[in-house]
């Protein structure tokens, strides 16, 4: 999996590329420790280029959103594509997270 981070209007954005699983899910929490400290801790993660999703991810995922809320904040996640889409589905995942359909909207959610 590829990773890059950047911020835009005080909003932390990660951007992943790839298969997400349990080998690749330490980047994402390291990074999200690191960016969920800060109050209001405002996060993006765009996965518009992931193709899987494993348990291990998406539990990285919940601890961050849980993290960013702590700190008056929120993580929303946006692309994600139709397969990654199912498997937020399944898991009622779709309802605990706010998901947007690109990286704008879901800039402008948090604005």
């Amino acid at each position: 999996m590829e990773f890059s981070t950047r911020t835009a209007n005080h909003v932390s954005i990660g951007e992943m590329q790839g298969r997400f699983d349990a080998l690749e899910a330490p980047k994402l929490s390291t990074w999200l420790d690191s960016v969920s400290g800060q109050s209001p801790a405002q996060v993006i993660i765009n996965m518009s280029g992931v193709t899987f999703v494993d348990s291990t991810a998406l539990s990285t995922l919940v601890k961050g959103m849980k993290r960013c809320r702590q700190q008056n904040g929120d993580l929303l996640i946006c692309g994600l594509q139709k397969q990654v889409k199912v498997i937020f589905e399944l898991t009622r995942l779709d309802k605990a997270f706010s998901i947007y359909s690109d990286e704008a909207t879901a800039l402008r959610a948090l604005a």
